[in-house]
């Protein structure tokens, strides 16, 4: 971890006299400074004494701007240690199904995966109803955490009908680790047309904090996606948890 420079641009001038509140002024130049990289991820931004002292506002004025980064996604506070800059989020459209390599690649971040498990079990009754299947049925479970420039950023637990790996097989753990499952199925013919999606917030618990390389309490976004072929019948039921600081989720409204 490193410390910021004295020299920044967030301090460079005096605050305008203007309808903009101060703290928001304050907030702009710190994230101006952070989308052109002069505060780099890992860098600890100037604490609430040194921007009231630079700008002669108050104690409340310099939280509020530093928690607005907070909430924006940009920063972590942490007692002891200050506000550090934290990676970008990384935003994935709703109304689209893509693999999380394509995810990463359009966004400049290298795709990884480490996978921790490539097994035949029995579908429970809740994965019997995502797949169709009858309760005891064998199904194909992949547990894998997805990293992004070799940082950690979901863990996912996959669940595929075995008829989908007649043709190759049903993919080693090397091979899952080297490239996307997606990309795999692609070359046995498995093209997905649509899906389901539902996600919701919780708290992350030991075992995906550790993976995830967090400290708790840590916020996750948990998604449960059921793809289908074209002719709709459901392929994989997908249980994935993301970093809620690293991860968002975006989707168009219109007009009804």
């Amino acid at each position: 971890m490193t410390l910021y420079s004295i020299a920044m641009s967030w301090n460079d001038t005096d605050l305008e006299e203007s309808p903009i509140p101060r703290w928001s002024q304050i907030a702009d130049r710190l994230r101006t400074d952070i989308e052109s990289g002069n505060f780099k991820p890992g860098d600890v931004l100037p604490g609430e004494a040194e921007i009231n002292k630079r700008f002669g506002v108050s104690r409340s004025t310099s939280r509020a701007a530093l928690d607005y980064l907070e909430t924006e996604g940009l920063i972590k506070r942490r007692s002891g240690v200050g506000s550090i800059v934290i990676e970008p989020r990384v935003e994935r459209p709703l109304n689209q199904i893509s693999s999380f390599s394509e995810d990463m690649r359009r966004r400049g971040l290298t795709p990884g995966y480490r996978t921790r498990s490539v097994k035949i079990v029995s579908a429970s009754a809740a994965i019997a109803l995502e797949l169709q299947l009858q309760p005891g049925d064998d199904v194909v479970e992949i547990d894998r955490t997805m990293l992004a420039d070799g940082m950690p950023l979901a863990t996912s637990i996959t669940y595929l009908r075995p008829q989908l790996f007649k043709k190759s097989g049903i993919p080693t753990i090397e091979e899952l680790d080297s490239g996307s499952l997606y990309e795999r199925l692609k070359r046995d013919d498995i093209v997905f047309a649509g899906g389901d999606e539902r996600i919701e917030a919780a708290m992350a618990d030991t075992m995906t904090a550790r993976i995830l390389n967090v400290r708790q309490p840590a916020v996750v976004l948990i998604c449960h996606r059921t793809s289908w072929m074209p002719d709709r019948q459901p392929v994989e039921y997908v249980v994935l948890h993301y970093l809620a600081e690293r991860y968002s989720f975006h989707v168009k409204l219109i007009k009804a």
